[in-house]
């Protein structure tokens, strides 16, 4: 049989494959057919290069001629390419909790952090909670979301506008989609 590589995704190479017979794949991708594990352990070291066993699971067992370190180095570049590409295509929403009788220095900060973020192309919800006899004046949040909205206008639309749910009143802004 074979023993287990050290990590769940390497492959095993070189002296690691304890499998009798293998199919052998060359560098360049030809069938150099089926060969006793130590010839193909000695045709990869002519050549330079390690013997990585492809499929343990199919009857042969497959092994292909490369250089292993270059082959898990691109590995690694495409996963974290395709990492960055899988983060660009998510967008994330970032809450912002106001209060219907917000201090002016409280609200220009968190205008300028919603701003950043909205510029960076993700969505802002902000929220109000209503405490005690704030319910009667639900007005009062809703002119402080508008007043958000109106100062972000130049790079983020309203998506949903205030609503009033219970206690708490929402709203979405979403980054303005730049025209190609």
């Amino acid at each position: 049989m074979f023993s287990i590589a050290n990590k769940s995704n390497d492959l095993l190479c070189n002296e690691q494959i304890k499998i009798s017979h293998v199919l052998v794949i060359g560098p360049n991708g030809e069938q150099m057919g089926i060969k006793p594990i130590q010839d193909a352990q000695t045709i990869a070291n002519y050549a330079g290069l390690d013997l990585v066993l492809i499929s343990a699971n199919s009857n042969p067992a497959v092994c292909k001629i490369m250089d292993y370190n270059k082959y898990k180095y691109e590995r690694a570049k495409k996963a974290k390419e395709s990492k960055k590409k899988q983060q660009a295509n998510t967008m994330e929403i970032k809450e912002y909790r106001l209060s219907p009788s917000i201090d002016i220095g409280d609200f220009e900060t968190k205008l300028r952090n919603a701003s950043k973020y909205l510029i960076k192309g993700h969505k802002v919800k902000l929220s109000i909670r209503f405490k005690g006899r704030q319910m009667l004046h639900t007005d009062l949040g809703e002119e402080v979301m508008n007043r958000f909205a109106e100062k972000t206008k130049e790079f983020a639309v309203i998506e949903q506008k205030a609503k009033l749910d219970g206690r708490n009143m929402t709203m979405l802004l979403a980054p303005i989609k730049e025209k190609k």
